[in-house]
């Protein structure tokens, strides 16, 4: 039978009561209160003249900084160049493998690989999506140097598990923590519970840029060196023809991966109401698990699954798993409600990587998670209306097909 696929926000219309569609995402309503603020960062950059790592990134660098604790703070153009440069600058060699997750974005695993790398896959918890330990270690080779928790959705991946495979085993620990803004350990930020993590500025992302943009979290002075000469070209110094490769071949053939001044005027505005928005999705998100943990067909709820030890709740992605997931996908596109699947395809199962040789059923669990899972409409300028009618939408789906 063919897949169909839910309907992009671009195809979705009114319902037959005349309702407005639900988008997956926006930001409209947020931009519009903080224009005056976004327009005079803005307003600055222009002043300045200097477009593309200047003033403005270092700006937003320090306050960032400050926000999650860290010593260093690296803006880069996206998210996956964060994770190249992380890899690398954590001494990841040609042909060194890298464990991470089966059930994630592609990113994490075709950074590996653009870092020189080879991703090794291993399965995901029972309960939740991080990283599951006890599979880290039974797929670790001779060859594994490093091992890449993903922390998705909203909550942490078991980082003291992972760590424990790591001592024992000699290997570093480095974050995939894109989606982690806010979430924390102990207190200690995501990124910052290893040799170093990233952040994405994606703009769906709980702190949002209005395009590409990503940063590099290290309390590793040597890290975040190397990580600073790798977006410039590998350029040390303030010479503009200082490259230092052939002494130092870790930064040998940098990227351009220096991140625009305009993103970071942008972020600059929003992180300053970043608690008030993570504060809203919490929520939002409450509302939801509330309204659907006893919907027949619903068989995950966030909220029904607590973080680990020492770890908080950040609602980046509000994602349930059911049954019929593509069906009831359909029926909420119908009405106008946008939905994404995360992921369609487990990693190890997708083209770009036949050449590993796994097969279905080497990672159930990821493989599980796939087939079941359903990513609702989720940011800080939805209304309770709005959940309320995804909410009744799913309501009538499941208890139509069991009448």
């Amino acid at each position: 039978m063919e897949r169909t696929l839910p309907p992009s926000e671009e195809t979705l219309s009114r319902d037959g009561s005349g309702a407005a569609p639900v988008p997956f995402f926006t930001q409209a309503a947020t931009f519009a209160r903080l224009w005056p603020e976004i327009r005079a960062h803005c307003t600055r950059v222009l002043d300045r003249g200097k477009f593309s790592h200047g003033a403005g990134v270092a700006e937003f660098e320090r306050a960032l900084a400050r926000w999650t604790g860290a010593s260093h703070v690296v803006g880069v153009n996206s998210g996956t160049d964060a994770l190249v440069l992380l890899l690398r600058a954590a001494g990841l060699r040609p042909g060194d493998e890298v464990v991470v997750p089966a059930y994630t974005f592609v990113a994490t695993a075709t950074s590996v690989v653009l870092a020189g790398g080879v991703p090794v896959f291993a399965d995901i918890e029972e309960r939740g999506y991080g990283i599951d330990p006890r599979s880290v270690d039974a797929v670790a080779t001779p060859r594994t140097r490093m091992v890449m928790p993903v922390h998705l959705f909203d909550r942490l991946a078991d980082i003291r598990g992972v760590h424990e495979v790591a001592r024992r085993r000699g290997l570093t620990v480095v974050e995939d923590s894109a989606e982690a803004v806010g979430m924390r350990q102990d207190g200690t930020h995501a990124g910052l519970l290893g040799a170093g993590g990233v952040l994405s500025f994606f703009p769906a992302k709980t702190l949002g840029a209005i395009g590409d943009a990503g940063a590099l979290l290290t309390d590793d002075d040597t890290v975040a060196e190397t990580a600073r000469a790798l977006r410039h070209h590998g350029r040390s110094g303030r010479t503009l023809d200082h490259f230092p490769g052939i002494s130092n071949p870790t930064v040998h053939s940098g990227y351009n991966s220096k991140m625009d001044d305009i993103q970071a005027a942008v972020l600059l505005a929003k992180l300053g109401r970043l608690d008030d928005d993570i504060a809203r999705r919490a929520e939002l998100s409450a509302r939801y698990d509330e309204r659907l943990r006893a919907v027949p067909g619903v068989l995950a709820v966030p909220g029904d699954v607590p973080p680990h030890p020492g770890g908080n709740r950040v609602s980046y992605v509000h994602l349930i798993e059911v049954e019929e997931r593509d069906a009831l996908a359909s029926h909420l596109g119908a009405r106008g409600i946008a939905t994404e699947v995360y992921y369609p395809t487990p990693l190890h199962l997708q083209p770009c990587f036949a050449h590993l040789g796994h097969r279905p059923g080497d990672f159930p669990r990821a493989e599980a998670a796939c087939a079941a899972a359903l990513a609702l409409p989720l940011h800080a300028d939805l209304a309770d209306a709005d959940v309320d009618r995804v909410c009744d939408g799913i309501e009538d789906f499941f208890t139509g097909r069991r009448r």
